[in-house]
């Protein structure tokens, strides 16, 4: 077999290997975000602004690992409301704070 063809064909064995890999990295990230972001509409509903807050700075990283591996629209969108909930959270206005989070948790829940 020329030489070319083995090694494209073991580029693309390679390839096929690691694809699903970033999937489930992508699906984990999201997975997290989500679940960061449910616990900070749930600080939110107790009025609790420092608990928003640093759940929505956790579901913040792990959106921006997601859409670093992945990017996708969904993800951009639910990134550019929690940095909004976050600074919303930090100034002490919770309800508002708590919308863009449970807009975030709507946007997240589409990326799956």
């Amino acid at each position: 077999m020329p030489r070319r063809v083995t090694i494209a064909m073991l580029a693309l064995a390679l390839a096929l290997l690691l694809t699903p890999q970033v999937s489930l990295a992508v699906d984990e990230h999201i997975s997290q975000a989500i679940e960061s972001t449910i616990l900070a509409i749930d600080d939110g509903e107790y009025g609790r602004a420092e608990g928003l807050v640093t759940h929505a700075e956790t579901a913040l990283a792990h959106a921006e690992a997601s859409e670093k591996v992945n990017p996708n629209p969904h993800t951009a969108d639910a990134i550019k409301h929690l940095k909004e909930a976050i600074d919303e959270g930090k100034q002490g206005h919770v309800d508002v704070a708590k919308t863009h989070a449970k807009g975030v948790l709507n946007t997240l829940q589409q990326v799956m």
